[in-house]
């Protein structure tokens, strides 16, 4: 640890990026405060990764390193309704400022359905399930459909976890519904291997267009449509297709929608000057993290939209350094503009 700078930073989300930057501008000697808006710290890493493939006790253990190496953790604190970037820098007196709040705002189908009860967004399935122990509901206030039949809509890494999660809370059957086939699935190869091992169901080239409800608004089957293969799109991947006349009902009582998720809105529309694109992903210099505003930096999902928690920790890293240079004046001129 090097020697006190007197310089405050004040990390907002405690998701890798933010830890990483936490603890590498710890251990410069700067005085680190790391909001998180939810009851427990770890962002991802705590309500989206499973236990089965992230222990929390190991997570758990990387945060008490934090505070033993003298970082305030501060929980249930919510940037952007509590106290803004702005307050942070001014009244509550921090030099520099880290945003690190995620990819959060889950994305749905915009089809018929999906507001019955039995429908989750990924974000709500897997933070009940890790965050909220709604797998040990009796012993916890927190509650979730246990599905006989569970239906994950998606091809993605977060698609796998819900599925295998469903798996683990006693489903009889889960079935993952991806449109293109599994050539273009964006899950790790690894990801889909053992969701298949575990016995998951996985129906390529289909489509949920629409979910069905009994009279009491509970879920109770999906109406699927079949797809083919047509020409690229814009990713690269082959354009899925619907097939017309290929419809047909598949008995479910819970789905969860897997397809992804847009940048948390709560920093952008509190921070009005602060430059974001089309997506409501914050612009930084790729290189430093730096804001279009002095002393503001951000890293992570908000910056690339989901990704990997590899890249996320690297950018947090990266703001790190970049923010030592800019408290330590060896790089006024980085911080305030996007352009490096």
């Amino acid at each position: 640890m090097a020697p006190p700078t007197g310089k405050k930073v004040a990390i907002v989300g405690s998701g890798p990026a933010g830890l990483t930057c936490a603890a590498d501008l710890a251990r410069l000697g700067h005085t680190v405060t790391v909001f998180e808006a939810l009851h427990e710290l770890g962002g991802v890493l705590m309500y989206g990764i499973p236990e089965f493939r992230l222990p929390k006790a190991i997570l758990r253990a990387e945060i008490e390193q934090l505070r033993e190496m003298g970082v305030r953790l501060e929980k249930n604190a919510v940037v952007g309704k509590l106290v803004t970037i702005e307050e942070l820098m001014g009244e509550e007196g921090f030099d520099a400022v880290f945003v690190g709040t995620g990819a959060g705002l889950p994305t749905f189908m915009g089809i018929p359905g999906e507001n019955l009860l039995g429908v989750y967004s990924a974000n709500e399935f897997l933070t009940r399930s890790n965050l909220m122990r709604a797998y040990e509901f009796g012993k916890t206030d927190t509650p979730i459909v246990r599905g006989q039949r569970v239906m994950v809509v998606g091809g993605g890494n977060v698609a796998m976890d819900s599925a295998r999660t469903a798996l683990r809370l006693g489903a009889e059957r889960v079935i993952l519904s991806y449109r293109r086939s599994r050539e273009e699935m964006p899950a790790r190869i690894e990801e889909i291997h053992h969701a298949e091992e575990e016995g998951v169901d996985f129906q390529y080239l289909t489509a949920p267009v629409a979910f069905l409800g009994d009279e009491k608004g509970w879920l109770r089957s999906a109406m699927v449509q079949r797809m083919a293969l047509g020409e690229p799109d814009d990713s690269g991947r082959r354009r899925p297709v619907p097939i017309e006349g290929s419809e047909y009902e598949e008995p479910i009582d819970v789905a969860v929608i897997a397809i992804g998720t847009g940048a948390n809105p709560l920093i952008s529309s509190t921070t009005p000057d602060l430059e974001i694109n089309r997506r409501g992903d914050i612009v930084t210099d790729p290189e430093t993290g730096a804001t279009n505003l002095p002393g503001v930096y951000a890293g992570g999902d908000i910056v690339t939209g989901s990704a990997t928690v590899i890249e996320a920790m690297g950018a947090g890293r990266k703001a790190a350094a970049a923010i030592h240079r800019y408290l330590m004046g060896e790089l006024g001129e980085e911080a305030g503009s996007t352009q490096g």
